[in-house]
């Protein structure tokens, strides 16, 4: 079975400003990168989604998305706070994001992908259930994880979330819930500052100090997260994918490289193999290093398709 690639043209279309990090290059990247590398032609694309009003409020209040929609600019950029803007495509390139990660899901339970990489944005893990930060708008990892549980019967979902940052976001909207666990290492002390105390039994957050490199960030997948995935045998795995825990990131302190996003990539192949048929939905989240997002993006997808 193939590898599923969904994005959106509206994707490209969000723009936060000429010197905003979150850049609509980040998929020209990623893009590139699978052309170079002879990844396209080995990849099913397919166009994402508006993720619909009912699968945003699985996990967004209705309050929240009503504020979204009202604060959408007709013109120039309308900023919901210091780091996170609206432009006005970017309602609708947030819709398509999170109807990615939906139809990625959906893609790997028919069998039709054995796993599927939503390159989208803006991205989502520090969307909370009531507020955008972070560059985030809707979270779209824990839309697909809504929708994995309500429309696909399944008990036990997981997410791994390697980004730098922690995914605050999708620890708010899942703490406490016994059917998903959250699995992830971080950059601490760094935005958004929180994830050292886990705010729920199924939360397995560890954080990293700044300088940390591959024996560090290894050994947290190895004796923390693995161990957690394995207890809760998930049927489904979901991962928030950022790739600015590389060294040449510049808006952290890790010092990861393009082989450890290969690594571990194949230690959750390996647990979906076990636990879950193979199914994997992962979601582009930071990255902002364009060489490095692209290799970093490509070594993740190459892992994805040995499956």
């Amino acid at each position: 079975m193939p590898i599923a690639y969904i994005t959106h043209p509206t994707c490209r279309l969000h723009d936060m400003g000429p010197y905003h990090p979150e850049c609509p290059q980040r998929l020209d990247a990623i893009h590139d990168h699978l052309i170079s590398t002879g990844l396209d032609g080995l990849v099913a694309h397919y166009d994402a989604p508006a993720a619909t009003r009912e699968q945003l409020e699985r996990v967004h209040a209705g309050r929240y998305i009503d504020e979204v929609e009202a604060a959408s600019p007709r013109s120039g950029i309308h900023y919901l706070d210091p780091d996170t803007a609206l432009n006005p495509d970017s309602l609708e390139a947030a819709r398509h994001a999170a109807g990615a990660v939906v139809l990625g899901t959906d893609l790997v339970m028919s069998g039709e992908c054995s796993a599927a990489f939503c390159a989208v944005r803006p991205p989502g893990h520090h969307a909370t259930r009531e507020r955008a930060m972070g560059f985030c708008l809707f979270n779209n990892i824990a839309v697909g994880v809504a929708h994995a549980l309500a429309r696909h019967g399944l008990t036990r979902a997981a997410v791994i979330d390697f980004d730098v940052h922690h995914g605050n976001g999708t620890e708010d909207i899942f703490a406490g819930k016994a059917d998903v666990i959250m699995v992830g290492t971080f950059q601490y002390p760094l935005y958004p500052y929180s994830g050292v105390e886990p705010l729920g039994a199924n939360m397995h957050n560890v954080p990293l100090s700044p300088g940390s490199g591959s024996d560090e960030f290894r050994a947290a997948i190895t004796e923390r997260c693995l161990p957690a995935l394995e207890a809760h045998r998930p049927e489904i795995l979901f991962v928030s994918a950022g790739f600015d825990a590389h060294r040449e990131d510049p808006l952290a302190n890790l010092k990861l490289a393009d082989a450890d996003f290969a690594w571990v990539t194949s230690e959750i192949v390996a647990v979906a193999a076990r636990h879950a048929q193979g199914r994997i939905v992962s979601s582009l989240e930071g990255g902002y290093a364009l060489p490095a997002l692209g290799r970093s993006a490509i070594a993740h997808l190459r892992g994805l398709a040995a499956a």
